[in-house]
């Protein structure tokens, strides 16, 4: 019994981390493009560091796993050195999470923290389709229609964005829009790509996350010579970062490594609470900090978009549940007999 009750204090804490880390992620962002005073920094670089400091976890956590550092060393050159086809399988979904990331800073220059969470949850219909496609999973009839509503909420949220008094940058919606768009293909399509590959062997998510960061610290790399080549030379790698920027950086690291740990002992009703909830302390950091004035169409596309997160998590309804209860019965009458 007492397991139980640490079971549930540990789930709570996890919902809690979580909704905080993605509330605070999507806020202090919006902050270092839009408001924070000085010069602007390069966010291809932002997003690069966060490949470089996941690596650093990951590595330590993978010396804890192994307990020692020869056994360390022998996991690094049998699944690093000496698996170039599993590091090459582990590019792809390293460069779809470098697009997604960089698009995320694309969204918060032209949305609100708030209509960007609210959209961003168009990840969840993407993730469904991308999971009947690849993993060969069904959907219950509640989940088809909780997509359905999501959709609807969020095209109600997009009709007409809400705007932000105290944002002084010149802004775009529909460039806003399209980076939301693109994140979530690659947010549904990556993170149904990497189950895939985790379920596929016994091999530890610590390495896998390893060959994962480390073809994304190549990707991004490039992406910041393509992009800001020229004026990180000039200026430098680190120009413009303030502690708020090494805030974000920190949460992008940390926190989404911690997501992707703990998400395993959270269930689908808890993640959907989670969500809703950071949406709410979107919303109300972006009025206080960002001026944004709530409309109508905002308040009820964003209660739609909650309560089908909420619908999605439920459990699919499953007729055969009473045989398989009477089953299970009789199988531990049978062991009982034994």
């Amino acid at each position: 019994m007492a397991v139980e009750n640490v079971s549930v204090v540990f789930k709570l804490y996890c919902l809690t981390v979580m909704t905080l880390v993605a509330a605070t992620y999507t806020v202090a962002l919006r902050y270092t493009r839009t408001i924070s005073s000085g010069d602007l920094y390069f966010s291809t670089t932002a997003v690069c560091l966060t490949e470089v400091i996941k690596l650093i976890l990951s590595l330590g956590m993978l010396a804890k796993e192994t307990g020692s550092l020869p056994r360390l060393k022998n996991a690094i050159q049998e699944h690093v050195f000496f698996s170039p086809k599993e590091l090459l399988k582990l590019s792809v979904p390293s460069i779809v999470y470098a697009v997604q990331n960089n698009m995320a800073f694309v969204a918060l220059s032209n949305l609100d923290a708030a209509v960007y969470q609210v959209t961003y949850q168009l990840k969840i219909p993407c993730t469904a389709l991308c999971t009947v496609l690849m993993l060969n999973r069904s959907l219950g009839w509640l989940q088809w229609f909780s997509v359905f509503m999501l959709c609807g909420g969020v095209t109600l949220v997009q009709w007409k964005p809400a705007e932000a008094t105290k944002v002084q940058i010149e802004q775009n919606p529909f460039v806003g829009f399209v980076a939301i768009a693109i994140a979530v293909l690659c947010s549904g399509f990556a993170g149904v790509y990497f189950e895939k590959v985790l379920k596929s062997s016994d091999t530890s998510l610590w390495v896998r996350n390893i060959q994962m960061y480390l073809s994304g610290i190549v990707v991004t790399l490039i992406g910041v010579y393509v992009t800001d080549g020229e004026k990180v030379l000039e200026k430098g790698f680190f120009f413009g970062y303030t502690p708020w920027v090494c805030f974000v950086v920190f949460l992008a690291s940390v926190g989404g490594l911690y997501t992707s740990v703990v998400v395993k002992y959270t269930d689908n009703i808890m993640k959907g609470f989670s969500a809703a909830a950071a949406i709410v302390l979107s919303t109300v950091a972006s009025v206080i900090l960002f001026g944004l004035q709530i409309t109508i169409t905002f308040s009820s596309g964003a209660l739609l978009v909650c309560i089908s997160i909420y619908l999605y998590g439920l459990p699919k309804q499953d007729t055969s549940k009473v045989g398989r209860q009477d089953t299970d019965r009789e199988s531990k009458q049978k062991l009982i007999t034994v």
